[in-house]
């Protein structure tokens, strides 16, 4: 039971059904496989080969196994041509020395080759012009906003072919299974192949369509993050110049009142200093004048104002305040953050080996290699809920409890966006291994996790922002594998507390599940409902998780919610995804009616205001792709970092290994470090059975930073933080700490 649980690794699927030789993979992968009978000479003819389409470049081998050591030839596709023979055949040539005369074993398998060939070809073929040619900037907001429009247009028309084409697929079985003969069977059957080959070519422009809706709707909303971000910046820029202006304004006036003071003084005098001589009075006297100007302006020392402009501010201040000590503006500069980890091994592994003695099983009993995990640990993965902490920062602002609820559903909302590509599993924590996530300089919060049980598995988490917050949760994970789909319910529950308010609130996780596990691209789904309450004042915000339905013509991933106050009067409406924003719309006025509700109920109409946007998903950083879809939050959660506790995650062995590439070594070290913990496991039973014996009461297993007890609010037992972590960091002292590394 000290195994990690499963985290699966894709295998591609063919769109076009099930094939024995192979089958094209959806476009978010470049890999094309299959068996193929290549002309060799007159002597031997037609030879099977194993032929491999990767990145542009089509190679062949033997066999499977030269795959590794011996390909006997490649073709660059960015140069070269296609020709279809016959219903079989095909011929590839790159206009020299190399022509690939090919022949499939059926029409449809041949088809599959050539649109996968020519899909391989556009795209080589597109960048290798781009590849000389500087990138351009979006010329302006408009066109964004077409490309948008044109962009939808593209999605309807995915939809309808797809779903028009199914109907078509369905009727023409239908018609074929009819019994006709002559030379009606015989038009019928042709129809029937034709419209196979049609559905195949149509499924490969629909996936090729996909793809771009995707990479058009990220590129476009990263540029206008970007333009937001440069607008933000500039504004900021004038408001620090104003300030120094009127910094420098004030800076002048106190010196002319210096020197004024000075020569009066001097004029007074019987002896003063002679010419080039200094007096020792004089800065004395400038740093008096300055203090009498009670309506000095200091620079603010907001994080992105230190991010982006912290060297330009301290020239300034340094040329303004180089001697005045009492004024002096301190900007320290904030650490810099990794924003790159090793890009991902591409090991293989067979996953149903592993799996297929599973199903049913509790997926922490299962043990599992580290190709299944990505390199950070469940702790390292809770905090993560705080990516978008702004939310309760402006939380903590709002002066009233219904705003304040948007904001905490938004966060609610938002711990999810940073799971629709992140398929693999984070490492099993070990039994008293604790993360610090300290970014108080940059967001001005604390946070720690710890593990405090193993059986079954919990982690206790506290943050507290001295922006006027504290979160806190204990999460246990149950997971089950069900053979095509894992499912994954987090149970406990999370407490967010308002300090100026006294407002505190409370809400659980919904379920997760991961679809396609033996065969398939995976994907994730979240579904679920969740009660957000304000048990200070009665304020509640129900949400509403859709999960993901084929035949739905809502948008995917869907999320609603309705804030109510305590007597169920309903003020606000929100909607948006949870992988992508959320909106809040005020409620002036709600009646029944509208179209019928499930068992007959009439659904509640509101009248809303226009829509605002509450929260918005941050791009992912450039190549995330290659670093297990991190954001820019999870890039640094595993950096070394000096003076942590000697149980952090950071220092995990295995996990470290496993980031830095060598799976083989952290496989190893993971077997090490779990059989360690179950030798500490068993001692520490065997120390509960003496004490037993000599009628001594037995305490079980008690964690470090965390105490147990029971929740005031909801009546479950919990761990609560009881302090004396960052105290400790503080003075350096961890001789408490358990050696579980």
């Amino acid at each position: 039971g000290d195994a990690d649980s499963f985290c699966p690794v894709s295998t591609h699927k063919c769109p076009f059904g099930n094939d024995k030789l192979s089958g094209i993979p959806d476009t978010s992968g470049d890999t094309y496989k299959g068996w193929v009978f290549k002309w060799t000479n007159y002597i031997k003819g037609y030879q099977r080969r194993w032929f491999v389409l990767s990145n542009g470049l089509l190679s062949y081998y033997r066999t499977q196994a030269e795959m590794g050591h011996t390909c006997r030839g490649t073709i660059n596709l960015a140069t070269a041509t296609i020709t279809v023979d016959d219903a079989c055949n095909f011929m590839i040539s790159n206009g020299g020395a190399q022509t690939y005369h090919l022949k499939a074993s059926c029409e449809v398998e041949r088809q599959k080759w050539i649109t996968a060939l020519e899909l391989a070809k556009a795209k080589a073929a597109r960048m290798q012009a781009e590849s000389g040619k500087p990138r351009e900037v979006m010329r302006a907001k408009e066109e964004q906003l077409m490309l948008g429009s044109k962009v939808e247009d593209l999605s309807t028309c995915n939809d309808l072919i797809s779903k028009h084409g199914s109907a078509l697929q369905r009727s023409l079985s239908e018609l074929d299974n009819l019994t006709l003969t002559g030379e009606a069977g015989e038009k019928i059957r042709q129809v029937t192949e034709r419209a196979t080959l049609f559905r195949i070519t149509s499924n490969a422009m629909i996936n090729a369509c996909r793809d771009f809706l995707s990479m058009a709707q990220t590129h476009s909303k990263r540029w206008q993050k970007a333009l937001q971000a440069e607008r933000e910046q500039r504004v900021r820029l004038e408001e620090t110049l104003e300030q120094l202006a009127k910094q420098h304004n004030h800076l002048e006036r106190a010196f002319r009142g210096a020197a004024q003071a000075n020569a009066s003084a001097d004029s007074k005098s019987i002896s003063g200093p002679g010419k080039g001589e200094v007096s020792d009075d004089d800065d004395n006297e400038f740093f008096d004048a300055m203090e009498e100007a009670p309506e000095f302006i200091t620079v603010p020392a907001d994080p992105q104002f230190h991010k982006r402009s912290s060297s330009n501010v301290s020239s300034f201040n340094s040329e303004i305040c180089q001697d005045d000590q009492s004024v002096r503006i301190l900007l320290v500069p904030l650490k810099k953050r990794r924003t790159r980890i090793p890009d991902k091994p591409n090991y293989s592994l067979n996953l149903w080996s592993i799996m297929k003695n599973c199903i049913g099983k509790e997926l922490s009993k299962i043990p599992m290699p580290v190709n299944f995990n990505e390199p950070i640990s469940m702790l390292q993965r809770l905090s993560e809920d705080l990516e978008y902490h702004e939310l309760l920062d402006k939380a903590a602002k709002s002066h009233n409890s219904l705003e304040q609820m948007c904001y905490v559903a938004a966060f609610c909302v938002s711990a999810y966006s940073t799971t629709v590509y992140r398929t693999g599993k984070p490492f099993n924590p070990l039994l008293g291994e604790t993360y610090e996530l300290d970014r108080q300089r940059e967001s001005g919060y604390r946070s720690l996790c710890e593990q405090v049980s193993h059986h079954p598995p919990a982690a206790a988490h506290h943050a507290i922002s001295d922006r006027g917050w504290t979160l806190r949760q204990e999460i246990t994970v149950a997971s089950k594998f069900r053979g095509k789909y894992l499912s994954i319910m987090p149970l406990g529950t999370i407490h967010a507390i308002f300090e100026k308010s006294n407002n505190h609130y409370t809400w659980k996780k919904v379920t997760t599940t991961v679809h396609n596990i033996i065969v398939g691209k995976l994907w994730i789904d979240q579904s679920g409902e969740i009660d957000v309450v304000n048990h200070t004042t009665g304020d509640r915000c129900h949400l509403k998780f859709a999960p993901y339905s084929y035949f739905s013509r809502d948008v995917a991933r869907k999320v609603t919610g309705v804030v109510m106050d305590k007597t169920g009067k309903a003020h606000y409406v929100l909607s948006g995804t949870w992988d992508e924003k959320m909106e809040f719309s005020r409620v002036m006025q709600s009646s029944r009616g509208g179209e019928n509700g499930t068992e007959g109920r009439q659904k509640t109409v509101y009248q809303t205001l226009k829509a605002k946007e509450l929260w918005r998903r941050n791009p992912l950083p450039d190549g995330a792709e290659t670093m297990y879809y991190f954001t820019a939050l999870a890039l640094t959660l595993n950096e070394p970092e000096e003076g942590v506790a000697p149980t952090d995650s950071r220092l995990r062995p295995d996990q470290r290994l496993m980031e830095d590439g060598r799976w083989d070594e952290a496989n190893a070290e993971k077997q090490r470090l779990e059989e360690k913990q179950r030798t500490a496991r068993r001692e520490r039973e065997r120390e509960a059975l003496n004490q037993r014996s000599s009628s001594v009461p037995h305490e079980n297993y008690k964690a470090r930073w965390f105490e147990h007890t029971e929740d005031k609010i909801t009546g479950e037992a919990v761990h609560v933080y009881k302090g004396g972590y960052w105290e400790a960091k503080d003075q350096g002292k961890w001789e408490d700490c358990p050696d579980i590394f």
